[in-house]
């Protein structure tokens, strides 16, 4: 492997980077604490130049041929796929996790990308029955400048999903990622720059949060908001945009349950659930978290998922062989070992893990929790870590009421040999995103988003374009005037 090297990171507004602005948080290794890099912070001034730019690139880039959008697209994919290894460093560098998952958040974001620059060519519209002389057609249009927030723990997956499917859908976009992992978006923005974009198309910004967020939603040039990230904040941003009357698309936090029914192998089922759970040190919103298992084969279950959790390679993600990282920063350090904590003081039971590793870097054991109340915060409050929470049910009926009992649904999980049982579960468990006997998601061909609090309109599939293009009816008289 080469010596990885982390970019310079600035805003690129109008076709052109800046890096000469006030600094605000240091970017650091979560593996080591090392400082990686300072972000410059946009203020009102750059905010309104992005602005400007979105809508002037908006003009032009709507205009084009959506042949020519899924060309540059293609373009751009190429360079992604060339630039993959150092990108994939990048990632790892900001974020801590292994460098093959990295590897394979690279490659998620291409297909998405070759997936919205096809969708790009299927923007149908129709044309319905009329009388002679009339023509009533129902087209579909870009709706226009897009304002897009994304996530420290999805640094290329979270922008690359945001910006091909404006952008594919005749959109420009201004994006404002993350400040904790703000080098994958830089990197993946210069794919962009060097495939030919018109400038103003793609803008990328960093700053305060509430500032950045309150303008650029306020704003009259953007006509749509998209925002991946926590349920409070989701919120916050809804009103904002209820306030101008502006669509939104949420896609927000989640506390998946997994259902395991008596009729599985549970050591087989453990031992996925081993695989799955510590993916990125559990700081994923669809990452399996609530163990709602059979009584039947729980201590079974609980015990080859013990296993499986603790044989786990925990380290530098650039090392050999690690199959668990560090969690990002010393919040979410903070956040499980409290939670982790208060479970223990409620009744359950430490099965595997429950401490951090060492006093430097972010590390956490993959720990697993059996018998935990439902009472725990951690039953409610979804962990964001590599926290693993394992209840007995008595029954089917009783695992369905306690995965639903929340007002999150983004996604569920359930292992069961029954047809009838699979059925009622894809039929009863209120979430947007269903797995049934693995813990695979949604590729870029499906959609992806949640029910109840866990947000609104889905972003993938053949859905993925919709929150970008409005529908405008055209009614036409071809008799002379």
């Amino acid at each position: 492997m080469t010596q990885p090297v982390y970019p310079r990171i600035g805003l690129f507004i109008d076709g052109k980077w800046e890096y000469d602005h006030p600094t605000g948080p240091q970017v650091r290794n979560p593996s080591n604490e090392a400082v990686l890099a300072c972000v410059p912070l946009a203020g009102v001034a750059e905010l309104d130049r992005a602005l400007d730019a979105a809508q002037k690139g908006f003009l032009v880039w709507r205009d084009t041929p959506p042949e020519a959008r899924a060309a540059l697209m293609h373009k751009a994919v190429a360079l992604v796929r060339e630039r993959r290894e150092t990108i994939a460093q990048v990632i790892t560098l900001e974020l801590g996790k292994p460098i093959a998952d990295s590897r394979y958040e690279v490659d998620r974001a291409c297909t998405i990308m070759e997936w919205d620059a096809a969708e790009a060519l299927r923007l149908y519209g129709r044309i319905n029955p009329s009388g002679p002389g009339l023509q009533q057609m129902v087209l579909r249009q870009p709706i226009g400048p897009v304002a897009a927030f994304t996530p420290w723990n999805a640094p290329l997956g979270s922008p690359s999903r945001k910006i091909s499917g404006a952008i594919a859908a005749g959109c420009s976009i201004v994006v404002k990622a993350a400040e904790e992992t703000p080098g994958a978006a830089c990197a993946y923005v210069q794919c962009f720059a060097d495939a030919g974009l018109p400038p103003g198309v793609l803008n990328l910004v960093f700053g305060d949060p509430a500032q950045v967020s309150a303008h650029l939603i306020a704003s009259p040039v953007i006509r749509v908001i998209t925002f991946t990230g926590s349920i409070a904040v989701g919120k916050h941003l809804t009103q904002l945009a209820a306030k101008e009357m502006k669509p939104a698309i949420m896609e927000l936090g989640g506390h998946a349950p997994v259902i395991v029914c008596d009729d599985v192998d549970p050591v087989r089922v453990g031992h996925l659930a081993g695989a799955a759970k510590f993916r990125m040190a559990g700081q994923i919103c669809v990452s399996p978290t609530r163990f709602i298992v059979h009584e039947a084969i729980y201590a079974p279950f609980v015990k080859a998922f013990a296993e499986a959790a603790g044989a786990l390679k925990v380290g530098d993600g650039m090392a050999g062989g690690v199959q668990m990282g560090p969690m990002a920063n010393g919040r979410r350090l903070a956040a499980i070992e409290e939670l982790v904590e208060e479970a223990v003081a409620c009744g359950a039971r430490v099965a595997s893990g429950g401490k951090r590793i060492g006093d430097r870097g972010f590390f956490y054991a993959p720990t697993v929790l059996a018998d935990v109340p439902r009472t725990a915060r951690a039953m409610s409050v979804e962990p964001f870590g590599p926290l693993g929470l394992c209840v007995p049910a008595a029954s089917l009926d009783d695992a369905i009421t306690l995965a639903n009992s929340l007002p999150v649904g983004l996604a569920g999980y359930a292992f069961t040999n029954s047809v009838d049982a699979a059925e009622r579960l894809g039929r009863s468990m209120e979430c947007g995103i269903m797995s049934i006997n693995h813990f695979g998601g949604p590729a870029a061909d499906m959609p992806f988003g949640g029910v109840k609090q866990s947000g609104m309109g889905r972003e993938g599939g053949h859905e993925s374009l919709d929150a970008y293009t409005t529908t405008k009816m055209v009614s036409l008289k071809t008799a002379r005037v």
